[in-house]
């Protein structure tokens, strides 16, 4: 079959030409049906082709390279490094080693994890012993080839995911670099949410007639997501976060801070509020943020705190709220964002809360995305508490009160209503500092 037929043909898992172990694994995650990435990637990997994939965090793109890849590897056992997936940060890296123990469960591949912020021995060893698949930040993984740590010579596939995250971050003279010393004849996939002119370059200089995989519009957010905006002065903020955590229906929600020092102060107050919530932003140690992202991932933690930098790659299913606590600095930062919820099959919710001093930025963003963002109001809210006395160290907006109604935005009033357990919830949350409520359902306006 050729790609073209396999890609027609590819209406389920099993068109896909995968192996029964594999789709047992993909049964057993709750995969129902290919994405547009895995349906198009799939194919072509298996092909030997080497691959540009468009593609965004929670379009599949993970499982898109990581299944081939697996049979791939299971037909011809070896006990060396024959995959190499480059990540931009630690957390997409470890990410991606969890959904390799996944899918590979039963087949004896094995994968390590290799980045910075730990100690280089047990990573060491692992690189000599020699592991099937390799997922490392390439500042780290560039610390073990200068000390002689890692062999690829008998590397099959490199995979640069998230190359444009590489590209922000200043990696890419790493990268090439790294794939200086990797067997020029090689499977190389590259996956991108927009592909840059820099990206492109590359990918022009280490692949060859590379197939191209386009999985949706890369300017939009996926149309699953439901958006939400609340007008609120900067100082009632954290009060109304906190309100809508405590309404019942938010099963885990990832808020965004623009600075660590935000998130901190929001971290503290949820606490003080009774609500447990993870926090993680460039500050944090790397045993910190490890924490932070297994007590969410587990539930442990209905609540995580991040900033846009320390949130690069982070992809975490099963995210049902976005809650955009500042607004983002703009359209890109708002779909990279809000892309977190409703992965895959799923839908989700963005919110937003919008303080005077953000309402002309949230509308530049409305007019970049071709999107009437519509501004509502939570009954039985306070909306007219004063504020507390300014800090001499941080303002952060004029002291005057408005109501939603003063801040000029179309709205519909939005009325709320307790879900059956909601005020459980609420009392648990008052009763003890180490279990937080859940919180709301929200309503859209499209």
């Amino acid at each position: 079959m050729t790609v073209g037929e396999a890609l027609q043909a590819a209406m389920s898992f099993q068109s896909l030409g995968l192996d029964p172990a594999l789709l047992k694994a993909v049964q057993r995650l709750g995969y129902t049906s290919p994405t547009q990435v895995q349906a198009q990637g799939i194919p072509a990997i298996l092909a030997g082709r080497d691959v540009i994939g468009s593609a965004r965090t929670g379009s599949g793109k993970t499982a898109a390279f990581l299944l081939p890849i697996i049979q791939r590897l299971t037909k011809h056992p070896a006990r060396k490094t024959r995959v190499l997936i480059l990540s931009p940060t630690r957390e997409l890296a470890v990410q991606t080693e969890t959904m390799l123990k996944d899918l590979a469960g039963g087949t004896g591949i094995r994968g390590k994890a290799v980045y910075g912020g730990v100690g280089m021995h047990l990573q060491e060893r692992a690189l000599r012993d020699g592991v099937d698949i390799v997922t490392a930040t390439p500042g780290r993984l560039l610390d073990h080839i200068r000390r002689n740590h890692a062999d690829f010579r008998d590397l099959q596939v490199l995979v640069l995911d998230e190359a444009d995250r590489m590209l922000d971050m200043g990696f890419l003279p790493d990268v090439r670099q790294i794939v200086s010393t990797l067997p020029k004849k090689r499977q190389t996939l590259l996956f991108s949410a927009t592909i840059p002119r820099e990206v492109e370059q590359l990918a022009r200089q280490i692949m060859q007639e590379p197939f191209r995989v386009t999985a949706g519009l890369q300017d939009q957010p996926p149309e699953s997501i439901r958006h939400t905006v609340y007008p609120v002065q900067e100082h009632l903020k954290t009060g109304l976060l906190i309100e809508l955590l405590r309404r019942g229906g938010i099963k885990s929600a990832l808020v965004f801070t623009r600075t660590k020092w935000r998130a901190n102060r929001l971290a503290q107050s949820l606490f003080d509020a009774g609500i447990r919530a993870g926090l993680i932003h460039g500050g944090r140690t790397q045993s910190q943020r490890e924490a932070a992202l297994e007590g969410f991932r587990s539930g442990r933690e209905a609540v995580l705190v991040a900033t846009d930098v320390a949130a690069r790659g982070l992809d975490i299913f099963g995210i049902t709220h976005v809650v955009n606590y500042d607004v983002p600095p703009s359209a890109t930062d708002y779909i990279h964002r809000v892309g977190r919820t409703a992965r895959v099959e799923a839908t989700g919710d963005a919110v937003t809360l919008v303080a005077p001093h953000e309402e002309n930025d949230l509308r530049g963003i409305g007019r970049d995305l071709g999107h009437r963002f519509v501004g509502e109001t939570v009954s039985g809210f306070d909306y007219n508490s004063a504020p507390p006395p300014r800090s001499s160290h941080r303002p952060e907006q004029s002291r005057e009160a408005r109501s939603p109604r003063d801040m000029g935005w179309t709205r519909r009033r939005h009325p709320f209503r307790r879900g059956q357990h909601g005020s459980k919830r609420a009392r648990r949350g008052s009763e003890s500092r180490s279990r937080g409520p859940r919180g709301s359902r929200f309503g859209a306006n499209h």
